[in-house]
């Protein structure tokens, strides 16, 4: 990649970023202890890994990743240790939306020979992949730091009927379950996307 490439792909992720952030805001729906639905804040990102490939891709996840947790920092008073602070950082903010980057992860794999097809089938896989990564890393984080302390909180009701496991997993796919459903979606327009973005860089 020449130096005038390098740049041009770093203006672009630099916009889709932007886009990220702007689309961050616009809440459909926003879970009681943190957590929402919004209107495709992940496919910026997503069409960056998919372009570009993973590098590029985990790369600009991880400046979002930052970015999330600079907002979120304001719910590290609420965990009592600093291994739980370390973990909250890593799980629920750094690595979830770092795994948004993912989505490029199968960009050169062949399922089929029709072009079109194939990317269609790419795409959708990679969108699958980096959210099932990105909720794990949420589930995981919600049964070993943020249960029992919501426990303890009183927080909620439900917490206290039944384990930290289960509580996690429903806690979580309220909003990354819609979350990941619009976003596969919009694969059809993500595909689209590519198509125009491929051939406006070949008429450059």
């Amino acid at each position: 990649m020449n130096k005038k490439t390098k740049t041009r792909v770093m203006v672009e992720c630099s916009i889709l970023i932007a886009a990220t952030i702007i689309l961050s805001f616009i809440k459909i729906y926003e879970a009681p202890l943190g957590g929402s639905v919004t209107l495709f804040s992940m496919v910026p990102l997503m069409i960056i890994s998919i372009r570009h490939g993973l590098g590029w891709g985990l790369g600009s996840a991880f400046v979002y990743s930052v970015f999330k947790l600079w907002l979120g920092a304001g719910n590290f008073a609420y965990v009592p240790t600093v291994t739980g602070i370390i973990v909250v950082i890593l799980l629920d903010y750094i690595v979830a939306y770092t795994a948004i980057g993912l989505a490029g992860a199968f960009r050169k794999l062949k399922f089929t020979k029709n072009e079109k097809t194939n990317e269609t089938i790419t795409v959708f896989c990679g969108v699958l992949f980096a959210c099932v990564v990105r909720f794990m890393s949420h589930f995981i984080n919600g049964a070993v730091v943020w249960y029992e302390i919501t426990k303890n909180g009183d927080w909620n009701e439900y917490v206290h009927t039944v384990g930290m496991w289960i509580y996690s997993f429903v806690y979580n796919i309220t909003y990354i379950g819609p979350e990941t459903v619009m976003t596969i979606v919009a694969v059809p327009a993500i595909v689209m996307l590519l198509g125009i973005l491929k051939k406006n860089t070949r008429n450059a």
